[in-house]
C-alpha cells in the first residue's frame, strides 16, 4: 500500500527524503563551520570591504550631488545601494569560485565525488550555503554597520520587506552558486580553469552592479544587463530592500535563473561522469 510500511505505519515512503535533508542540513552545517576555521581571513575581508565601500560611498555621494535623480535614486539610495553591495561580496563570492571544485578536479578527487550515493551539485550548494551564512555574519555585517555609522543608510520599516530580502538574498546566494558551479565543472574538459574564472569574475562584477547601479547603463546595454543572471546576484537584492524593484517580479526572476542554472549544472554533472580530464592523469 502506497505510504506506509510492512507494519502498517504511514509515512515511511518520506524517509528517504527526510534522509537526504538531514545529509545536506550536515554538509551545510560543515560548510560553517569549515569556513569559520579562517576567521581571521573573514575579518581581513570585512576591514577591507568596509574601506572600500567609504571610497566608493564617497565617489557615488558627488556623482549624485552633480546628478541628482541618477537612475532613479537619490543620494541616500546610491550609498545604501554602494554598502549592501559590498555586504554581498562573501556571500555571493563575487572574488573567485568558493567551491574547491576545480581543484578536486585537478587533483583526481572528483572521482570519488562521483561515486558518492549523493548529488555531487547538491552537495556543493548545501556547502555552499553554510559557506555563505557564515561569511554573511562576519564579513558582511561589520560594512553594512560601519556604513549606517558613517552615512546613514535606509533600513526597511516594514517587516514584510525584510522577509522578501532575505528570500531576494538567498535566491541571490543560489544563483551565484549555479553560475559558479558550471564555471568550476569546465575544470572537468579544460586542463587549466584560471582563463574562464578570471573571465567570470569579470563579467560578476560588472554585470551584477558591484561596479555601479545596473540603472546607470544606458539604452539596450542596460537592458540586456538587467535581464542577465549576474544581475539577480546584487542589483536585484538591493533593488528589493530599497523598494525600487516589484518584489514578485524580482523573486520571480532570481527563481528562474536559479533553476535554469541548476538545471545546466545537472546536465554539466551527468556529461563529466562520462569524461572527465584530470591533470597528470
Amino acid at each position: 500500500m502506497p505510504g506506509t510500511d510492512p507494519t502498517g505505519k504511514i509515512g515511511w515512503s518520506r524517509r528517504p527524503r527526510e534522509a537526504a535533508f538531514l545529509l545536506y542540513a550536515r554538509v551545510a552545517g560543515y560548510g560553517f563551520r569549515r569556513h569559520s576555521a579562517y576567521r581571521a581571513a573573514a575579518l581581513a575581508g570585512a576591514f577591507t570591504n568596509t574601506v572600500f565601500g567609504v571610497l566608493r560611498a564617497y565617489v557615488l555621494i558627488a556623482l549624485w550631488q552633480a546628478r541628482p535623480g541618477l537612475g532613479g535614486y537619490d543620494v541616500t539610495d546610491a550609498v545604501t545601494f554602494c554598502f549592501l553591495t559590498q555586504a554581498f561580496i562573501g556571500p555571493m563570492q563575487f572574488l573567485g569560485d568558493g567551491l574547491q571544485l576545480s581543484e578536486r578536479v585537478q587533483s583526481g578527487d572528483i572521482a570519488i565525488d562521483l561515486l558518492r550515493p549523493a548529488s555531487l551539485q547538491l552537495w556543493n550548494l548545501a556547502d555552499d550555503l553554510g559557506r555563505a551564512a557564515y561569511l554573511l555574519l562576519l564579513r558582511s555585517l561589520p560594512p553594512t554597520l560601519a556604513g549606517a555609522a558613517l552615512f546613514g543608510l535606509i533600513v526597511p520599516a516594514s517587516p514584510a520587506t525584510w522577509c522578501l530580502f532575505a528570500v531576494s538574498f538567498t535566491l541571490g546566494v543560489v544563483v551565484s552558486f549555479g553560475w559558479r558551479y558550471l564555471v568550476a565543472l569546465s575544470a572537468c574538459w579544460i586542463v587549466d580553469d584560471r582563463g574562464t574564472q578570471t573571465l567570470s569574475m569579470v563579467l560578476t562584477t560588472f554585470f551584477s552592479g558591484m561596479t555601479l547601479p545596473l540603472n546607470l547603463l544606458p539604452g539596450l546595454l542596460g537592458d540586456v544587463a538587467r535581464s542577465l543572471p549576474w544581475a539577480a546576484m546584487a542589483q536585484v537584492p538591493a533593488d528589493v530592500y530599497l523598494g525600487e524593484h516589484d518584489a514578485l517580479s524580482a523573486l520571480a526572476f532570481q527563481a528562474a535563473w536559479a533553476a535554469a542554472l541548476l538545471a545546466l549544472g545537472a546536465l554539466a554533472t551527468r556529461a563529466a561522469r562520462r569524461k572527465v580530464v584530470v591533470q597528470g592523469g
